[in-house]
């Protein structure tokens, strides 16, 4: 717990004055805030998260979010993202059935009964990406479990990051609610500032890249963290075609591919390859040759493998013209055929924008076997996904993915991190499990924003007989 500014500078030498003061600042009135909230009942903060979604997510507020964040980042498509705010009334959606106060889940059968309590002080790093949603779902999670926020916004980022908290914070204030349960870093959110921040924290949710989430996971604090993605989607002969092309096309343009969820690579069976690359045709994909492929190449990533910036999130007519050619302006995404699964073959890695790699099997056997190969590439455990008819192939990929969720028959980029049209929790924050160096594997909802304290009572005895037990393994002369 932060103490004074003394104490603030002496733990945290790099820090500005100017830094250390807000420092000091944020915290003491997310404390005040803290000892406030946690007296709601589930009727205030369930009415609370309600004003606090709809004052970002009501399409006029989100369009001039949408517009602003592009502006100040010079990332992402305005008509996809808006869709985000979408995402945001799942997350409601999700958070108003669950009981977060007070007694949350009763197992009678083994005495138990649970209670939700709060967190305490979470740190939020927002990503440049996602400057609107990130905010508003983690705010509606912290403030149905009875939370307080400190985000962090990206410096590139960070005055949407910031209006976004705002216009929250007024919702809060509107209700005669202290609105320091929201707050926003405002002045430099640099590497030290973002360090200290989660190290003094009670949580800190990293959603963003990788340099930024191992950073997380040494501060000191519980962390919740996302891995890198490298999407990859099976299509087997029993796909419908016309389905599969349409998916891929919305997942891969989706915010033009700035999402790690966005489909990178597409393994296709042998007898519908060429159809299949056919009808990614027709809805906008438009096929490099050999010599663009090699300027994709070199506009993508440097000579040491290292992906460069200014081709992340454009345009597929921008990331042609990076490379020193023109496609027709309706084409939506660029299509490489791939040369190679492994570390030296780049287009096997995350791509990260308007890019798609795609690969030919005969075997459904050597299928599984890229898929295993791109993700020892980059992105294990994050997504995957199929399309088939085949339960037995379904099942089959399951066994054999190394990621934490599998989509079937479904755009990967909208789905994975839940949609209105499955069961997945809803989320901006994707766990990839130890595979990705996260501590969960789960989509990070709102159990994940709680302390819990569990209350057991007496029941009968429940104690098998060693023989039950052991098997065939007991030996009753042993236990003489």
């Amino acid at each position: 717990m932060v103490q004074n500014v003394k104490v603030l500078k002496e733990k945290y030498p790099d820090l500005t004055d100017e830094q250390v003061l807000e420092l000091e600042e944020v915290f003491r009135k997310a404390r005040v805030a803290q000892k406030e909230i946690e007296q709601f009942d589930q009727e205030k903060v369930d009415r609370l998260i309600r004003t606090v979604a709809w004052s970002v997510a009501n399409k006029q507020t989100f369009e001039k979010l949408v517009d602003f964040g592009i502006k100040e980042t010079g990332l992402g498509d305005p008509v996809s993202r808006m869709n985000k705010r979408f995402k945001i009334r799942g997350v409601l959606r999700d958070a108003l059935r669950q009981k977060s106060v007070g007694v949350v889940e009763e197992i009678p059968e083994k005495g138990i009964v649970k209670y939700g309590k709060p967190a305490g002080i979470i740190a939020s790093l927002v990503p440049t990406t996602n400057p609107d949603l990130t905010p508003a779902g983690t705010a509606i999670n912290a403030v149905k479990a009875r939370d307080v926020v400190i985000f962090s916004p990206n410096p590139r980022s960070k005055q949407t990051t910031a209006k976004t908290v705002d216009l929250m914070r007024a919702a809060l204030e509107k209700e005669g609610v202290n609105p320091d349960v929201l707050q926003c870093l405002k002045g430099n959110p640099n590497r030290a500032m973002s360090m200290a921040l989660m190290s003094e924290a009670d949580l800190v949710l990293a959603t963003g890249g990788q340099n930024m989430v191992r950073r997380a996971y040494t501060a000191g604090t519980p962390a919740y963290g996302v891995g890198a993605g490298n999407s990859t989607m099976l299509i087997d002969e029993t796909a419908d075609i016309k389905e599969a092309a349409r998916n891929t096309m919305e997942s891969k343009t989706s915010d033009f591919g700035s999402g790690c969820s966005a489909d990178g690579n597409l393994i296709i069976q042998a007898s519908i390859f060429d159809e299949m690359v056919e009808e990614l045709q027709n809805v906008g994909g438009y096929l490099a040759n050999e010599e663009e492929k090699v300027a994709l190449e070199k506009v993508m990533w440097d000579e040491n493998g290292k992906r460069l910036a200014d081709t992340v999130a454009v345009a597929a007519q921008d990331l042609a013209k990076a490379a020193g050619f023109e496609i027709p302006e309706d084409r939506k995404f660029i299509m490489v055929i791939g040369d190679g699964i492994g570390h030296e073959y780049m287009f096997s890695h995350e791509k990260l924008t308007t890019l798609l790699a795609l690969y030919k099997y005969d075997d459904f056997e050597e299928a599984l076997a890229m898929v295993r190969g791109i993700f020892e590439v980059g992105g294990k455990g994050h997504s995957c996904g199929i399309y088939s008819f085949n339960e037995d192939h379904i099942h089959r990929h399951a066994l054999n993915a190394p990621v934490s969720r599998i989509m079937v028959r479904q755009p990967n980029s909208k789905a994975n991190a839940g949609s209105f049209t499955n069961g997945m929790p809803m989320t901006s924050s994707l766990g990839c499990g130890t595979w990705g160096g996260n501590v969960t594997s789960e989509n990070v909802s709102l159990k994940h924003y709680m302390n819990y304290t569990w209350v057991s009572k007496p029941i009968p005895e429940d104690r098998p007989s060693d023989e039950e037990l052991f098997g065939e393994f007991y030996d009753p002369e042993l236990e003489k």
